[in-house]
């Protein structure tokens, strides 16, 4: 552990801990072996963090979460498997975040510029991207691919293996049993498909256009009658012209467990 003027006395870290400059750790946090501590980093009291983890620049941790821990999955032996952290991400109040297991990555990886407000879940072998947000005890499982600015309300539940895809919405209380596509709002128990989430493109700065040629394509998936592979093939040409159609198109094409319907439709289009 390199000298660091802000380690309060108390707080209980491994000689092995590798922390960067101007790192701030509270009193009667623990930092275990084999865990890497970007410069700038502000941990609060009561913190557990377990290795093998390494962390990135400028993250905030406040009290009571637990960073790194082993998974609880059954299957898990013990290996030194990884969590691997971004910069400039807060976790808020009893965060959860598992190291992977062998069986799958063996790695868990939490990209940077995200919010995981208090007693978020983030299971084994998750992987999320850059600005995702998680409100109160929302929850992914093991397993789950989580896009970039993805946004979760509070008590959304999601299983193991799902992909939750960029810039979605996951309103509160929902379970998501299926796949969400990029850019799509979700929300009930289970989850249907409610509409584009054009409040988070708006506030991405899209233009009106673009929003316009992802309100198409929503439409060519969830209004035309298609089964997915005819609306896939018919978005092709858009998906060339726009990176945000063909994250859209890929996010579908890649689904393994089906996309998120709307609740009252009934129509071929759940079929391939």
């Amino acid at each position: 552990m390199e000298a660091n003027n802000g380690i309060d006395p108390r707080a209980i870290i491994d000689p092995s801990a590798k922390l960067g400059d101007n790192v701030h750790v509270g009193p009667w946090s623990v930092i275990g072996p084999n865990v890497e501590i970007g410069d700038g980093c502000w941990i609060a009291s009561h913190v557990v963090i377990r290795g093998p983890t390494s962390m990135g620049r400028n993250n905030r941790i406040y009290q009571f979460a637990t960073i790194g821990e082993d998974t609880p999955a059954l299957a898990y032996g013990g290996e030194d498997t990884l969590l691997t952290i971004g910069d400039d991400n807060v976790f808020r109040e009893g965060v959860t975040i598992h190291r992977g297991m062998v069986q799958d990555r063996g790695e868990t990886i939490i990209g940077s510029h995200c919010l995981l407000m208090a007693y978020v879940h983030v299971g084994h072998d998750c992987v999320l991207g850059d600005h995702v947000i998680m409100a109160n005890n929302a929850s992914v499982s093991g397993h789950c691919d989580v896009g970039d600015h993805a946004n979760f309300g509070g008590y959304a539940g999601v299983p193991q293996y799902r992909n939750i895809g960029a810039c979605s919405h996951i309103a509160g209380m929902s379970l998501v049993l299926k796949d969400v596509p990029a850019y799509m709002t979700v929300m009930g128990n289970p989850a249907s498909a409610i509409a584009l989430n054009v409040e988070g493109m708006r506030r991405r700065g899209y233009s009106k256009e673009l929003i316009q040629k992802l309100r198409d394509a929503h439409k060519t998936v969830y209004r035309k009658g298609h089964t997915v592979k005819e609306a896939c093939s018919e978005l092709e040409a858009s998906a060339r012209e726009h990176p945000e159609v063909a994250l859209f198109l890929d996010s579908i094409r890649n689904s393994k467990w089906g996309i998120v319907r709307p609740r009252r439709q009934n129509d071929p289009s759940d079929s391939d």
